[in-house]
C-alpha cells in the first residue's frame, strides 16, 4: 500500500509518501489511521484530529469507512481552500 502525506501531515510524520504493508486487520481508512497513529509521536500528532483530516483513496476522497486493500493508494492531507 502506498502512503502519501501532503502539507503539515509531510511535516509532523517526517515523510511525503512510503510503501507500507499494514496488518490484515487494517480493512478500512479508520483502521488505518489507527495503526499508522502506533508508528510514533510524529504519527499520533500528525492525525490526532480526524475532523481536520482529508483522505483519499485511489484519487478519490473518501470518509474514513472506506475500505482500503494492499495494492491501494492512500493520500492524506488538510482541507484546501481556494482563493
Amino acid at each position: 500500500m502506498k502512503i502519501l502525506y501532503f502539507a503539515w501531515m509531510r511535516g509532523k510524520t517526517g515523510i511525503g509518501e512510503e510503501d507500507v504493508s499494514p496488518p490484515e486487520t487494517v480493512t478500512d481508512v479508520a483502521g488505518l489511521v489507527a495503526w499508522l497513529k502506533t508508528r510514533g509521536p510524529g504519527f499520533e500528532d500528525a492525525f490526532s484530529d480526524m475532523k481536520i483530516v482529508r483522505a483519499a483513496v485511489n484519487q478519490e476522497f473518501v470518509e474514513l469507512d472506506a475500505p482500503v486493500g494492499p495494492h491501494d493508494e492512500v493520500a492524506f492531507f488538510p482541507p484546501v481552500t481556494g482563493g
